[in-house]
C-alpha cells in the first residue's frame, strides 16, 4: 500500500479537467461502526448531493458521470472487508480521469462529502500535524517502556529497568518486633519513589530531544497516574490521559490504539473548554456563535478556533467573486455571482483547513448544546 505521502502528492497533482471530483471523509470510531452509522450518514450525504447537483451548475454529463462515482463510493463503503482498521477514511473518486483512492486516517473531523472540480485534501494533509507527536510511557513496578505515538505509526524508545526488592514477604527481624517488616514496607516505598523518578527523567530527556504535543501514561494499577506528580511542571501540563495496559502486553499496535482512546476522551474535554470559552467571549466581542456570523467572521480571517457541530448540516452558497461563504444568495450581492455548495457546514471546514486555523468539531454532549450549527473563537475582534 502506498505511504500516505505518496497518496498525497499524487492527489495534489491530478488535474480533473472539465471533470468533477467527489471527495469523502468518514468518521469510523467504534459508534459509527455500531449498526452501520456511518453507511447511513453516507446514505444522507449523498441523498442530499443527488438532489442538489441539478443546480450546482454542471452539465448532464458530469452529473450523471458525479452520480456513478456516489454510486461508487457507496458500494465500497458497503464492504466490510473493504474498511479499514483506523478511526477514519478518505475517499476520492473521479469516473473522468480514472481516480478511486481509498485512504485510511487515524482520525477525521468529521462525515463529510464534497463535489468539487479538485480533490480536497487538505484535512489528509493536515492529518499529521493536527495530530503531533505523543509520548507514552508503560509502566509496572519492574520497569517502563516508551512509545513515540504519531498519526501512523507507533515506535519503541529504549526502556528504563527498576531495582526492585525480591523475595518472600518480610514478617519479623528476628527480635519479637515488626520493625523488620516495617523496613521491608519502607524500602518498597523508596523503590517505588525512586523508579517514578527516573521515569520523570527519562521523560524529560526524550522530550528535550524533541518536544512532544502530549503524553499518556499507562499501566496496570495506579502506578500510571502516580508518575504525574514527580514530572517537571513542563511535562505535567502536557499530561492528556491515563490507560490501561501492561508492559508485557503493551505492542506497538496495542500502545496505538490506547493512546487514541485517551486522546479522544481528552478531546471531548478540550470540545467543554472551549464551548465554555466562547459562551463567555460572546458578552465581550471575542467569540461568535451561528452559522452566519461564524461565516462572516471566518471571511474576514478573525477565527482562530472553529468550532462545529457534529450534526449541523446546511445547503448555501459562496460569492463567485470574494469566495465568501453564505447560506443565501442575497448574502452575496456585490460579491459575484452566487455559486451553490452542497453544505456551508463542510465547506467552512474546508475554509478553516485553507486558513490554518484550528477545528474542533463538538461531539461531547454538554458542549453541542452551546453551539448552534457553528461558532469561533477570535483573534481580533
Amino acid at each position: 500500500m502506498p505511504a500516505v505521502g505518496e497518496r498525497l502528492q499524487r492527489l495534489t497533482t491530478v488535474d480533473p479537467g472539465s471533470h468533477c471530483v467527489v471527495t469523502c471523509y468518514i468518521k469510523l470510531e467504534p459508534r459509527d461502526r455500531s449498526r452501520g452509522k456511518y453507511l447511513i450518514k453516507v446514505k444522507n450525504r449523498v441523498r442530499a448531493a443527488m438532489h442538489a447537483l441539478p443546480g450546482l451548475g454542471h452539465d448532464r454529463e458530469t452529473q450523471e458521470e458525479v452520480a456513478r462515482d456516489l454510486d461508487r463510493v457507496q458500494q465500497y463503503l458497503r464492504v466490510p472487508a473493504n474498511l479499514p482498521s483506523t478511526q477514519g477514511l478518505a475517499i476520492f473518486a473521479c469516473e473522468g480521469i480514472g481516480l478511486f483512492e481509498a485512504v485510511p486516517l487515524p482520525v477525521v473531523h468529521r462525515s463529510r462529502l464534497a463535489v468539487e472540480t479538485t480533490p480536497l485534501v487538505r484535512e489528509l494533509a493536515s492529518v499529521e500535524d493536527e495530530f503531533g507527536r505523543l509520548l507514552t510511557v508503560v509502566l509496572d513496578r519492574m520497569g517502563a517502556r516508551f512509545f513515540e505515538v504519531t498519526a501512523y505509526e507507533t515506535r519503541e524508545l529504549p526502556g528504563l529497568r527498576a531495582d526492585s526488592t525480591r523475595g518472600k514477604r518480610f514478617h519479623g527481624d528476628g527480635s519479637g518486633t515488626m520493625m523488620g517488616e516495617h523496613t521491608y514496607h519502607n524500602r518498597i516505598r523508596t523503590e517505588k519513589q525512586r523508579h517514578f523518578e527516573a521515569i520523570a527523567r527519562e521523560l524529560f530527556t526524550i522530550d528535550r530531544r524533541q518536544p512532544a504535543h502530549g503524553i499518556v501514561l499507562a499501566g496496570t494499577g495506579t502506578e500510571a497516574g502516580a508518575v504525574e506528580p514527580f514530572l517537571h511542571n513542563y511535562l505535567a501540563e502536557r499530561v492528556i490521559g491515563t490507560a490501561k495496559l501492561n508492559p508485557k502486553d503493551a505492542t506497538p499496535a496495542a500502545v496505538h490504539a490506547a493512546t487514541l482512546a485517551v486522546r479522544e476522551t481528552w478531546e471531548r474535554k478540550e470540545e467543554r473548554a472551549h464551548a465554555h470559552e466562547m459562551l463567555e467571549g460572546l458578552g465581550s466581542g471575542w467569540s461568535v456563535n451561528g452559522i452566519d456570523a461564524t461565516l462572516q467572521a471566518l471571511a474576514r480571517g478573525q477565527v482562530r478556533t472553529l468550532l462545529v457541530h457534529a450534526d449541523a448540516s446546511e445547503p448555501g452558497f459562496r460569492c463567485g467573486q470574494s469566495g465568501r461563504l453564505a447560506r443565501t444568495e442575497r448574502e452575496c450581492r456585490d460579491e459575484g455571482q452566487p455559486v451553490p455548495v452542497l453544505d456551508v457546514v463542510d465547506d467552512a471546514i474546508e475554509e478553516a483547513l485553507r486558513q490554518r486555523v484550528n477545528v474542533d468539531v463538538v461531539y461531547d454532549q454538554e458542549a453541542l448544546d452551546t453551539v448552534d450549527g457553528l461558532a469561533g473563537l477570535l483573534r481580533f475582534r
